[in-house]
């Protein structure tokens, strides 16, 4: 036996010293043969969000995950303490940092064959904020009115990410497609979503703890697209339509279709863009007059979808040239794009942001200016919505630009414009709660945000259980009923109505405070924040602020009345109503010092008619001469209620309600 593994290892050494005298041309394929024959080894990876900046959750043990070769080992060295785990078969890893009080900043390693190292990192409170537009609106969008929160932000312990918009209607995602932590600094604190940004502000400044802002907002979806499968289950309607769209055949033959069903449409080229309109040297034939603000459809133009100018020269003093400008147009319904002087200057879209646009220093000329706005609408009135600000600002000179302009017709569109029957796919059940919300899951939280609802003021009834439905399956995914839910109810929009009336608005408010029966939520009243022609309304700093009481309260114990009055019982004594409140705080006053308003009062029939209420304490008593036997009572039961003025001391309002439910 010796002597044969002897000569084993003689022949060994003898090929081996004829392999050493081939040329390096022959061991090239030999190298490459000895190498692809060795098992791939998958570096170490993380997941999107978890990266330098990023903001972890204290006093719990933190989620660290990511994915590797199998059986790959991996050690994650954070605060001075080293963590191990092996990656499965499925390639995935995951481990558990020990609970961190708040703090920073840190560096994280993370090592496997690769090596990662992370920077920069904070322990504090993460919130996950949630919605459509009304969450989703930027700094940027309001740069205007919070042009001094703007400028004097420097907080670098208030940190956002921003999920990057994506879909999925085949399943829960792993892992997101970009996104970056980035603090709320004079560079991006314009990314910031304008509510997120307010809140987290305001519990800063109490605790001076790191605030981690998780933004996974998108406009116009309803709430069905932010709930997972299991909870949809018991919503029949909408699950069939979950259950159809993932058959992408079908979402796909759909849309091929209605796309053909549009019909023809005629196509020709803007006038305006091709005899270029917006130029000075530009010499106007055939405009007519027409008033800004106002709809073109109001003013002598039917039915017209397509493309509207407007021009108006407007005079500079010389004084004002070489200052700041800026240039308020309102809202305009549907697009536009501003020019002036011929240079352009900005432009939306889409119908809803208020249109305030900066110019650049030496734009402006002493004298004559031209102003032209390009303005598209696809369907319904066109033009400038009414009661918004238009004019100038340059130095300390404010130009009106309201009044007559001057008009003219670029384009006019024929057929259907858009295909009808389409699947729009972020506004599909599951849709982004796949894509944006799944890979989020592992992320450990201190709460939740939510600002949605616009969407879904078509059914309240179902709202009413979806809501509920929606905040129990995501503490599920989160592994945690404990996490608060802190939701807005929606403003005042729409036309207001000086008579008491049924409204579709108020009901869906009415189904929003519902949601207040499930454990550990808190609602923000925004009532009094409305603008009737402006779904997205200015003032969300007070929203981003009663969001933080509603924190203070709920998620950090803080004995401090964070609501509005709340009705909580009624009485009937002859012919008045005396109704009982919560949430009174240092007693029940108006926001105005005038009397009470937007009471409504009813008998048996319901037939509501404006009453009289008269605060007692902490009560209010509610009558009028027209019902001598009531039983019901309604408050700011409206759409957009005119003014509705019950507060408490603490400046507070109270949330819409009716007795006759």
């Amino acid at each position: 036996m010796i002597c044969k593994q002897r000569n084993e290892y003689s022949v060994m050494r003898r090929d081996f010293k004829t392999m050493l005298k081939m040329s390096v041309d022959k061991w090239i394929p030999v190298i490459l043969i000895l190498l692809f024959a060795l098992p791939a080894a998958a570096q170490i990876r993380l997941p999107r969000i978890v990266r330098d900046s990023m903001v972890l959750q204290r006093d719990t043990k933190i989620n660290i995950w990511g994915w590797a070769s199998e059986g790959e080992k991996i050690t994650v060295t954070f605060n001075r303490k080293t963590y191990r785990a092996r990656a499965g078969s499925d390639g995935k890893w995951k481990l558990q940092l020990a609970a961190t009080p708040a703090g920073g900043p840190y560096s994280m390693e993370v090592k496997g064959t690769n090596r990662i190292m992370l920077h920069n990192i904070l322990v504090g409170d993460v919130w996950l904020c949630s919605g459509q537009s009304n969450m989703e609106h930027s700094m940027r969008l309001h740069n205007i009115i919070y042009a001094r929160e703007i400028e004097a932000a420097g907080y670098a312990e208030i940190r956002q990410f921003k999920v990057p918009n994506t879909t999925s209607l085949t399943g829960p995602q792993e892992e997101l497609p970009g996104g970056y932590w980035k603090s709320a600094d004079a560079d991006n604190v314009n990314d910031f979503s304008v509510v997120a940004y307010f809140f987290a502000r305001s519990l800063y400044e109490k605790y001076k703890v790191p605030v981690g802002l998780i933004n996974a907002t998108w406009g116009g979806s309803p709430i069905e697209a932010w709930m997972n499968e299991e909870s949809l289950q018991p919503f029949p309607e909408i699950f069939n339509r979950l259950k159809k769209n993932r058959d992408t055949a079908y979402v796909n033959e759909t849309n091929r279709r209605a796309v053909r069903d549009m019909g023809a449409t005629e196509v020709t080229a803007d006038r305006g863009m091709t005899e270029k309109w917006y130029e000075t040297l530009y010499q106007p034939k055939g405009w007519r007059p027409i008033a800004v603000p106002g709809y073109w459809e109001d003013q002598g133009v039917r039915n017209l979808d397509g493309v509207v100018w407007y021009r108006r020269e407007i005079d500079i003093p010389a004084s004002s040239v070489n200052s700041p400008a800026k240039l308020f147009l309102g809202r305009i319904v549907d697009a536009d794009v501003v020019y002036i002087n011929g240079e352009r200057v900005g432009g939306f879209g889409y119908m809803y942001p208020q249109r305030r646009y900066p110019l650049r220093e030496g734009l402006l000329q002493a004298g004559r200016n031209l102003v032209v706005v390009r303005v598209t609408n696809n369907n319904g009135k066109g033009g400038f919505v009414p009661d918004k600000p238009y004019y100038l600002v340059a130095g300390n000179d404010t130009i009106d630009l309201t009044g007559y302009w001057s008009y003219k017709v670029g384009q006019v569109y024929s057929g259907q414009r858009g295909p009808s029957g389409a699947i729009t796919i972020q506004y599909q059940p599951t849709a982004l709660y796949n894509a944006m919300l799944a890979p989020l899951r592992n992320y450990n939280l201190r709460g939740f945000l939510w600002y949605q609802g616009e969407s879904n003021t078509g059914n309240p009834d179902e709202y009413a259980k979806l809501q509920p439905a929606m905040i129990a399956e995501w503490q599920k995914q989160w592994k945690s009923e404990s996490l608060p839910f802190l939701y807005v109810q929606l403003p005042g929009f729409m036309d207001y109505n000086y008579l008491p009336s049924e409204s579709a608005w108020a009901a869906f408010r009415e189904a929003q405070s519902k949601t207040l029966a499930v454990p550990r939520t808190g609602m923000a009243v925004a009532i009094d924040l409305g603008e009737w022609n402006d779904i997205h309304p200015d003032r969300k700093m007070e929203v981003g602020e009663r969001l933080a009481l509603a924190a203070q309260k709920i998620s950090y114990g803080e004995n401090i009345i964070f609501s509005g009055p709340t009705c909580q019982s009624t009485t009937i004594e002859g012919d008045k109503i005396i109704l009982s409140f919560s949430n009174t705080g240092g007693g029940l006053t108006t926001s105005d010092g005038e009397p009470l308003q937007e009471f409504a009062i009813a008998g048996e029939d319901k037939k509501f008619v404006w009453a009289n209420a008269v605060i007692r304490g902490d009560k209010i008593i509610v009558s009028s001469e027209k019902v001598h036997q009531p039983k019901y009572v309604r408050y700011a039961w409206a759409d957009n209620p005119v003014n509705p003025n019950l507060i408490n001391r603490e400046g507070l309002p109270a949330s819409p309600f009716r007795t006759d439910q």
